[in-house]
This record gives C-alpha cells, sequence and structure tokens, in this order.
C-alpha cells in the first residue's frame, strides 16, 4: 500500500487533466473495512477512483467502498493479482457457457454495486461486448476485442520489454529488451 500510495502522488503532482485511478494491491480489500481503509489512503494521494479485481465475491468491500464516498472501476476476467492461482497462465474467459454467465453475474453485481467503469482483461470478445452492450458502466478492454467503451495496451508491452512473454493480441512496435541486451554485450565487450 506504501508503495501504491508513493506512486499515486507522484502521478497526482504530473496529471493536469487526465482522470487518475489508483489500484488496490493484492490482500489490501479482504474485508471492507480494510478496502475502505486503504481506498481513502489513495484518494488522500490523489486517485479520483480506485480499482479492485473480482466480482460477485468482493460486493461487500465494494459496496462499502462507493458508501464511502469513492468511486469504484471492477476488474474482470483475467486477473494478474490472481494469475498463481490459476497456474501462471494467461487465459481467455468466457470461452464456454460456464465461464460467460460467471463474467456476466460478476458484471451485473458490479453494476448493482455501483461501480462506474470495468476492466475486462482477456475476455472473450463477444462476451465483452455482450457486457458492453448489457450494463451501463463504461468498460475498458485489455485483450477484450473491439467492443469495449475504451482500450488499453500496456506500455511494456508496446516496446517489448518482457521478451518472454507477449500477450497474443498485442503486436510489439519495438523489441526494446533485445535491443537492450545487445547495448549491455557490445558495452561490456568493450571494457
Amino acid at each position: 500500500m506504501d508503495e501504491m500510495v508513493h506512486h499515486t502522488r507522484a502521478a497526482a503532482r504530473a496529471k493536469t487533466s487526465a482522470l487518475l485511478g489508483s489500484d488496490l494491491p493484492f490482500h489490501s480489500y479482504d474485508t471492507p473495512e480494510q478496502a475502505v481503509k486503504n481506498s481513502l489512503r489513495l484518494v488522500q494521494a490523489g486517485a479520483e477512483y480506485v480499482k479492485a479485481e473480482g466480482g460477485r465475491e468482493i460486493l461487500p468491500q465494494v459496496r462499502a467502498i462507493i458508501a464511502a464516498g469513492i468511486p469504484f472501476v471492477g476488474h474482470l476476467g483475467m486477473l494478474p493479482q490472481h494469475i498463481l492461482e490459476e497456474g501462471g497462465k494467461y487465459r481467455i474467459k468466457g470461452r464456454d457457457e460456464a465461464g460467460r454467465e460467471k463474467l456476466l453475474d460478476d458484471a451485473a453485481a458490479l453494476a448493482d454495486a455501483g461501480a462506474f467503469a470495468v476492466v475486462l482483461e482477456l475476455v472473450a470478445p463477444a462476451v465483452a461486448g455482450e457486457i458492453t452492450a448489457k450494463f451501463p458502466f463504461a468498460t475498458i478492454g485489455i485483450g477484450s476485442g473491439p467492443d469495449c467503451d475504451g482500450q488499453i495496451l500496456v506500455t511494456f508491452d508496446l516496446v517489448g520489454t518482457f521478451p518472454w512473454f507477449t500477450p497474443r493480441f498485442v503486436k510489439p512496435k519495438l523489441q526494446a529488451a533485445e535491443q537492450m541486451r545487445a547495448a549491455f554485450i557490445d558495452w561490456k565487450k568493450s571494457l
């Protein structure tokens, strides 16, 4: 939490007119009380909303955050904070009927609680489109197809700084990691 507060404060000092949100880190919203306490810390640092991963299972926390007057953004589909629970694999969610129904149920729960937006990460495009059409919140896609209201592209993915993993939906415009490695090797040889 201390690092997120620090980074949020730095971003708040630098922003001009962008909407500034901050993610609640893993295990920083295990209870409604903890979720509100940590959300307030992020707001005091300059966040205008907070985001947390999960759907119906975090509904008490979401309701508590919103009841405290803090705008909330949800995150459904592939949940990076929980990737190890899924064997460390990035998988598209909602490919089968059970997955689709869970995503729709979680989206309905977040809509009922008052989330103003939901990030859809690695959600089957047809399901992402269905969620976008059905619910009143804005959807922001990360590898979830063109039917979301907005899109995120992670800078590290765009410039190829993680050579051990490039999401299938990303076409890096640069191979920075390879170029950096070559520069370091060349420099080392010149010593």
